[in-house]
């Protein structure tokens, strides 16, 4: 009952005139951000950091928390309508998202993303709400063991991505995880794979380049090699009919939002792991538990539906540690909890005494943002499918110019530009051997979180890798069991193929 009472205080502040304005506002502004290639919530949220001075410190939080928001339902715009993620968060929604586009079904994913959406927000925003302090002191308690061991059992959620070619999968992930090796040891600081001793490669490969140069420039190779240049991208329609008509069969993906927004949100409580891990991992469990996983990849709605609902689910589950315990849980919250610190707000449990007006106010209006995205991205569906009516002859100029600007934004380095360019031509090159490319995306965005974990276990284990099964917490076996589900989806394609085998001979 306290609960309700503060969530209707902070209501009564989310809703005063400014703060209702900078919700809308911030909604609007990510949404752009967030569709942007290579823009993205990180940088958009350090672009607008210095405007919010102009307002009081929770109007500008507020603001700020609202773009977030605005960013994680943009980015699957342009990952559905141009195959190129706006945001590293929203990679997994090109896997189903753009197969989609390409068969006039643009509007149909648009819904699903922005529902998909809502629905993980507001999951997210209200476990937010019941279960803030606890959940934050459990996920404090995930020591090095039990990340790696997270780390592993999304690796194993993700064979299946491959098909009935698990080998080609797990060459795959390997060479992910090299990519993700490249630049300095995290330990002795030396530089390792420096190819060619260029100096670009010191600070490591950006996923961002990567995700851009293999979904960007791949798509317009293939696109070419495919099509000849004689495409025409008109088959996408919409109306209100339509609209609702993509809202009600969504019923039969609800299973599926739920399962992302749950997982998402669990995935963003842990500090450092974010919105990106949680929406592949999603698309990985949503794939491994489908009754025609085949169809992924191939334009299957609940491959847009599981990666967004978890990446908003994520984003929520962020700013707990950094509310509760002041440890950032994604890059962007690091740049909200800079932002906290400037205006004298120190997160921490002290927080929810000192200033509660403050959080409850950021709370309510997380509720506020959660709907405003959803009516500001359905009412701009018309404008996003007015793209796809381009000429390819168009639409391609405009596509390398965004990959080129993507690619150049996170670093300002022309050296990852040229990266971006080549990692275009070996994603065309995947695909047309038909190697897929999702397992390498995964593991460059993993590698950086697992390497660090495994050998910080290490070091406390003096070099056993028992401490992975046999560390507990309060008696549980936490990392032991995780370790558990990823030996045991490791091996269920392998069972599966096994059993197909012996069919014929029976």
């Amino acid at each position: 009952m306290e609960i309700l009472n503060l969530l209707l205080d902070g209501f009564a502040i989310a809703f005063e005139p400014l703060n209702l304005v900078v919700i809308v506002l911030g909604c609007a502004v990510g949404l752009f951000v967030g569709a942007m290639p290579g823009l993205g919530s990180v940088n958009g949220v350090a672009i607008m950091l210095p405007m919010t001075f102009l307002v009081p410190p929770t109007s500008a939080i507020i603001f700020l928390a609202a773009l977030y928001y605005g960013a994680m339902y943009g980015g699957a715009i342009s990952s559905i309508m141009l195959g190129i993620p706006g945001a590293s968060t929203a990679v997994a929604t090109v896997f189903d998202g753009r197969p989609l586009a390409m068969k006039g079904m643009a509007d149909k994913a648009l819904v699903a993303a922005a529902t998909a959406s809502f629905v993980g927000g507001t999951i997210s925003v209200v476990l937010f709400t019941l279960f803030a302090p606890p959940l934050a002191e459990v996920a404090l308690r995930f020591g090095s063991p039990e990340i790696f061991a997270l780390m592993i059992m999304a690796f194993a959620t993700f064979i299946g991505l491959g098909g009935d070619d698990i080998a080609k999968t797990i060459f795959s992930i390997c060479i992910g995880l090299v990519m993700s090796a490249v630049g300095l040891d995290i330990i002795s600081g030396q530089p390792r794979l420096i190819f060619l001793d260029l100096p670009g490669f010191f600070h490591g490969i950006n996923f961002l380049v990567l995700a851009i140069g293999i979904y960007g420039i791949g798509e317009i190779l293939w696109t070419l090699e495919t099509t000849k240049g004689e495409v025409t991208m008109s088959k996408a329609t919409v109306s209100f009919r339509r609209v609702i008509v993509a809202l009600k069969d969504l019923r039969h993906n609800v299973k599926t939002m739920v399962m992302g927004s749950f997982l998402g949100y669990f995935v963003g409580i842990l500090p450092a792991a974010g919105a990106t891990p949680g929406s592949l991992m999603a698309y990985g469990m949503a794939k491994m538990i489908a009754k025609e996983p085949e169809t992924y990849g191939k334009g299957n709605i609940d491959g847009v539906v599981a990666p967004e609902a978890a990446n908003n689910a994520a984003s929520t589950g962020a700013m707990l540690p950094m509310l509760t315990l002041g440890i950032p849980g994604s890059p962007t919250t690091a740049i909200l909890l800079g932002g906290m610190v400037i205006w004298g707000l120190e997160p921490g449990p002290l927080l929810f005494v000192e200033h509660k007006d403050f959080v409850w106010g950021l709370i309510a209006s997380l509720y506020a943002a959660n709907v405003f995205a959803l009516l500001i991205n359905l009412a701009f569906i018309p404008l996003f499918l007015w793209v796809l009516k381009m000429p390819f002859t168009i639409l391609a100029p405009i596509i390398f110019v965004l990959c080129v600007v993507g690619g150049y934004a996170p670093t300002q380095s022309l050296h990852d530009v040229w990266l971006m360019l080549i990692f275009g031509v070996v994603g065309y090159l995947m695909r047309k051997l038909d190697y897929p490319m999702a397992p390498a995306v995964l593991a460059i965005v993993l590698g950086p979180l697992a390497e660090p974990a495994m050998r910080q276990s290490l070091i406390i284990s003096n070099g056993s890798f028992a401490i992975f099964f046999t560390r507990t917490i309060d008696g549980v076996p936490v990392s032991g069991m995780i370790m558990g589900i990823a030996i045991a989806l490791f091996l269920l394609p392998v069972v599966k193929t096994l059993r197909r085998k012996s069919r014929p001979a029976s």
